[in-house]
């Protein structure tokens, strides 16, 4: 770890922002635009140093980073080099001049490359809490809505960030989503208004939650996570999200084994699911779950949730069951089943899919024909602010603050320059 403290020391100095302290800095892996990569194109706008006295880097070349064995190599122009990862990328200056893009997209701070499970190159940002913030906002929501409403997305992004100072997050939505030096004035201008602020309770930063939608009705943290129920996160109905009723449908049987001519050379390579976007969910579910390799799902013999629901009426338990072939490296074809059996929701979601299956407040699953048909409303967990309830309080004329207070009750606003 001496490579994190020593960019890190080397970035207090080379910054020249009078606000930022060390544990204000962010650090941020890039996978959300570039997914699981062994090769990079880099260049930069202004003047970036190395670590590696033998790397001499120009602006105006791109440069192709490329794997091989423990080394990156570095070609661009009429150079090659061999370098030992982790390759660091240091501006000259911190300023809104110097940036480093990563496959065309452009980031501020520094930028640390490495070899990743020994397979990927894996690139990391390195920048101010502040300027983060600016190419977060305009991803997490739409930059034409109310100034009021951006300044509360601020305020909840700024929080979330501040709990995770320090520590390595990424780019994606299992954090903040992030898009690099990819500004909108009207969040830059609702970042710089709110500039410091975050939300605490008792002198505390909060987990600033939010979500899509909650579908007219707010969920608390313990329902979600497990854990003490926090009374800034409680179950109450909300007037201003849209709700966002959604539904999907999926047939019981996907192939059918009738259909197969297991004679014909193409017979695997012909087989084709009738739902594809949910089956290719499905499987790559089971590929994280102990089932590598090349799958075809056969059908859904089972699908059910329970009765059971909590004090925000969303559903707790449900039943899946998946039948599928499963082809081995060494070509063999084995029948398998997998059966979720009153678990968790949270166990099933992922199986179909968070962007299908948009959130626990089910209105409705039925089987008609062989096909299930699931209602409901909402998207995302449900706790703390709904983004597009916060659009709407904005266009009804409410304060950033005001949004803020209905959302996370009993909590205030704080400037982050406190001790917390």
């Amino acid at each position: 770890m001496k490579y994190i403290v020593m960019v890190l020391s080397l970035m207090s100095m080379i910054f020249v922002v009078d606000t930022v302290k060390a544990e204000e800095m962010m650090r941020v892996r890039l996978v959300n635009h570039l997914g699981d990569t062994e090769q990079l194109n880099v260049s930069f706008e202004g003047e970036y140093f190395t670590l590696d006295p033998t790397v001499h880097l120009e602006e105006g070349v791109t440069y192709t980073l490329t794997k091989k064995n423990e080394k990156l190599i570095v070609e661009g122009g009429e150079e090659t080099y061999v370098t030992s990862e982790p390759f660091l990328l240091i501006p000259s200056t911190y300023d809104y001049q110097h940036s480093v893009s990563i496959n065309e997209r452009p980031y501020l701070g520094a930028m640390e490359i490495r070899i990743e499970d020994n397979k990927f190159i894996r690139p990391v940002n390195q920048l101010p809490l502040e300027d983060y913030l600016k190419g977060v906002v305009p991803f997490e929501v739409f930059p034409e809505w109310s100034l009021e409403t951006l300044k509360a997305q601020s305020l909840a992004a700024r929080t979330y960030a501040a709990m995770h100072s320090g520590k390595e997050i990424d780019d994606t939505i299992s954090y903040q989503v992030y898009g690099g030096y990819m500004w909108d004035k009207n969040t830059t201008k609702a970042v710089n208004e709110t500039e410091g602020e975050v939300i605490t309770y008792k002198d505390k930063l909060i987990s600033a939650f939010y979500s899509a939608s909650n579908g007219g009705m707010t969920e608390n943290n313990s329902h979600v996570w497990g854990g003490e129920a926090l009374p800034f996160f409680p179950i109450k109905e909300d007037p201003y999200d849209p709700t966002h009723p959604w539904e999907f449908s999926i047939h019981e049987t996907q192939i059918d084994l009738d259909d197969i001519n297991g004679t014909d050379p193409k017979w695997w390579d012909d087989l084709e699911e009738k739902d594809s976007e949910i089956t290719t969910n499905i499987k790559s579910w089971l590929n994280r779950n102990g089932y590598p390799g090349d799958i075809k799902i056969l059908s859904i013999p089972s699908f059910e949730i329970s009765g059971e629901q909590l004090a925000s009426d969303r559903s707790v338990i449900g039943s899946i069951s998946v039948d599928f072939l499963w082809q081995l490296f060494d070509g063999m074809v084995l029948y398998q089943q997998v059966n979720l059996q009153d678990v968790q929701l949270n166990r099933i979601r992922p199986i179909i899919g968070g962007n299908i299956f948009k959130s626990y407040l089910i209105e409705s699953l039925e089987k008609d024909n062989n096909v299930y048909t699931m209602e409901g409303k909402g998207y995302g967990h449900g706790v703390g602010m709904s983004q597009w309830g916060a659009s709407v309080m904005g266009e009804n004329g409410k304060s950033y603050k005001e949004i803020i207070e209905f959302y996370f009750p009993k909590t205030s606003i704080s400037n982050l320059e406190s001790d917390f």
